[in-house]
């Protein structure tokens, strides 16, 4: 991933605007940034949230408040709590998130 033509700047995620994803059960809101390719995002997991589809996109994705499980399609499940993180590369391995309690996100991509 290259950075390049991006000013300094700051972000108040509060003043970006919210997209809702509707997932297999719960739902996902989304506040999203975009700087040339690179697309930042601030991620609510709704409590019981499961994901409607295997996910082949990379991220850098961090978890801020409450807890997700991500499941790769060999059958590896991860367990994350705030604090912990998971990197994948695009086109990588096939994953896909839920949450019992929800989770807050912090995601590039």
């Amino acid at each position: 991933m290259r950075m390049d033509g991006i000013p300094f700047g700051t972000t108040d995620w509060e003043d970006v605007p919210v997209t809702v994803h509707p997932g297999e059960r719960g739902e996902a809101r989304w506040r999203t940034r975009h700087f040339g390719d690179i697309r930042v995002r601030m991620v609510e997991y709704s409590p019981g949230y499961v994901a409607d589809h295997w996910c082949s996109k990379g991220h850098i994705l961090l978890v801020l408040e409450g807890s997700l499980r991500t499941e790769l399609k060999d059958g590896r499940v991860v367990e994350l709590k705030p604090g912990s993180s998971y990197q994948v590369a695009d086109n990588a391995e096939a994953h896909r998130s839920s949450t019992a309690v929800g989770a807050k996100l912090f995601i590039v991509d």
